[in-house]
């Protein structure tokens, strides 16, 4: 299989290597009528073409481009044996070849997705418009044995020539070939051209027809179309109309005015084209960059929905949890109250219908130990109803529970002072919130006791409306000896808190404060308006 996969690459290679030599060889010679002292867009097309080809394919390229210069000087009869083809045709291609060679070594691609890909190519092209100069400076010299000062205009022009024919021809060969637009994108282009470029190239002729001062403007005014190109298309934009705009000037020169270009329109064509060029592939770049951030930002907003989503299912299910809980309460409360509480009142009952007989026989120590149990037990059965479900909360109210109920009880038991501030309508809240506002301030009040050191401990609650939104702002603080330095999460008592308030959708802040504990805690309530209306 391996040895039938290399002998079909090898007929591949035989068949369509000269048919690629041959059509390069036309090209070449096709553009052989435009060449002058700084222009040069057969380098262009050399250079370009070598980059683009497969290695097996440089040999049968360079031979059709020596075999057409060898037959455009045969046909204009500048035949001067083979010195002159030595010399002058051969080390061109020749070192243009090794130089890429040596620059696709050292990973050169031909590529213009960037500044920095951009200024890697331009360096490289650099190098190889050097090195080709240099040689034919050389070769020059060596047979026409011209003056220093000759030899240096000579390799001025030539590499001036060949740079700027590099740059007009390798972007397009590289969009050709490696990047072709879209048909939207090429849509575009040709819409662009046909409503900036020819305007512009018009306006080109109309000047250049005038005085000198006016047809120089006019050169500075045809790259103007380049700059638009580059920022609306990228460095494709700015490379085709780099391209038309130069033929325009050069076709214009030719044909209407009969100037020949200047060394120096040519060096501007040449800088001007360069930071087009690099304009053009900053863009393309700002563009990825800027569709590569709105992608990632849809992507993050669908994982944010996604996180949102399975928050808002915990917090669901965690406050389901706590009314199951509640429920669950409520239900072991009535039970304890039913059953216990009816068998204590029983004995209690029992035990008086036979205190007299009791204390006849001597017994009334047993009467007095059995009422301190019954009684101990009936306070510790009252504690825990009021754990499982604060009968002060069904009775009283959310704010007189607050105001008047055991937590004031439990301050006076301790000697601290009790300071409430109530505001609002607390029939706005949902049941659980209304029952975790009365424990979260219960365990607060529990924990100042235990643990503050405190004489004061003060409750502000305020219940609004916003937004259709019912809001419930709780604060509580006490002037104790505050938290250690180090609490992991709040501690137990708290953890309980800020996972109570988590369950409910709510806001838990701890704040530090120079003394003692401050509390703040903010729950929303999604009652609506025209159910509370009716309570």
């Amino acid at each position: 299989m391996y040895h039938l996969r290399m002998q079909l690459k090898s007929a591949l290679t035989l068949t369509s290597g000269p048919l690629v030599g041959l059509g390069y060889a036309l090209l070449w010679a096709l553009l052989w009528p435009t060449a002058q002292p700084d222009w040069t867009l057969q380098f262009g097309l050399r250079f370009g073409v070598l980059l683009l080809s497969p290695v097996r394919y440089w040999g049968w390229l360079i031979g059709g481009e020596l075999i057409a210069a060898g037959l455009i000087d045969y046909l204009h009869g500048y035949s001067m044996g083979w010195r002159a083809f030595v010399y002058g045709d051969l080390p061109q291609p020749i070192v243009v070849a090794l130089c890429l060679g040596l620059l696709r070594r050292a990973n050169l691609r031909p590529a213009l997705r960037d500044p920095e890909e951009v200024s890697r190519l331009l360096l490289s092209a650099g190098f190889t418009v050097v090195a080709a100069t240099a040689t034919d400076a050389l070769m020059l010299a060596l047979v026409h044995q011209l003056p220093p000062v000759g030899l240096l205009h000579a390799l001025g022009d030539e590499l001036l020539g060949n740079y700027v024919g590099l740059l007009l021809l390798v972007p397009p060969l590289i969009m050709i070939w490696r990047a072709r637009p879209s048909k939207q994108e090429m849509s575009e282009l040709l819409m662009d051209g046909l409503l900036v470029m020819l305007p512009a190239l018009i306006i080109l002729l109309i000047l250049t027809e005038q005085a000198a001062p006016q047809r120089e403007f006019a050169r500075v005014l045809s790259l103007a179309p380049v700059l638009f190109f580059a920022f609306r298309h990228g460095w494709r934009g700015a490379s085709l109309s780099m391209l038309v705009s130069s033929l325009g000037m050069a076709l214009v020169d030719r044909v209407f005015t009969h100037v020949i270009p200047t060394a120096s329109s040519h060096m501007f064509l040449a800088v001007a084209g360069t930071g087009a060029l690099m304009l053009g592939s900053a863009t393309d770049a700002l563009r990825r960059s800027s569709a590569r951030v709105a992608e990632q930002n849809v992507y993050l907003a669908a994982v944010n929905r996604r996180l949102d989503h399975l928050a808002r299912q915990l917090r669901d299910a965690a406050r389901g949890n706590m009314q199951a809980e509640e429920n669950q309460r409520r239900h072991m409360a009535a039970e304890l109250h039913d059953e216990l509480g009816q068998n204590l009142t029983a004995i209690q009952t029992h035990v008086k219908l036979a205190q007299t007989r009791l204390l006849q026989a001597g017994m009334e120590d047993i009467v007095t130990s059995i009422n301190s149990i019954l009684g101990h037990m009936r306070r510790a059965l009252h504690r825990l109803l009021d754990d499982l479900r604060p009968a002060v909360l069904d009775e009283f109210g959310l704010m007189r529970a607050l105001d008047e109920g055991p937590i004031r009880d439990l301050m006076a038991t301790a000697g601290m002072a009790y300071h409430t501030e109530l505001h609002g309508d607390p029939r706005l809240l949902e049941e659980d919130i209304r029952t975790a506002i009365y424990r979260l301030a219960q365990e607060s009040a529990t924990n100042a006791v235990k643990h503050a050191q405190a004489s004061e401990f003060r409750l502000r609650l305020r219940i609004g409306e916003r937004t259709g939104t019912a809001l419930a702002l709780l604060d509580i603080r006490d002037n104790g000896v505050g938290l250690p330095e180090r609490v992991p999460r709040g501690g137990r008592g708290l953890q309980g808190m800020r996972d109570r308030v988590t369950s409910l959708g709510g806001l838990f802040r701890l704040r530090p404060d120079k003394q003692g504990v401050h509390l703040r805690i903010l729950l929303r309530s999604t009652i609506a308006r025209r159910e509370t209306s009716d309570l």
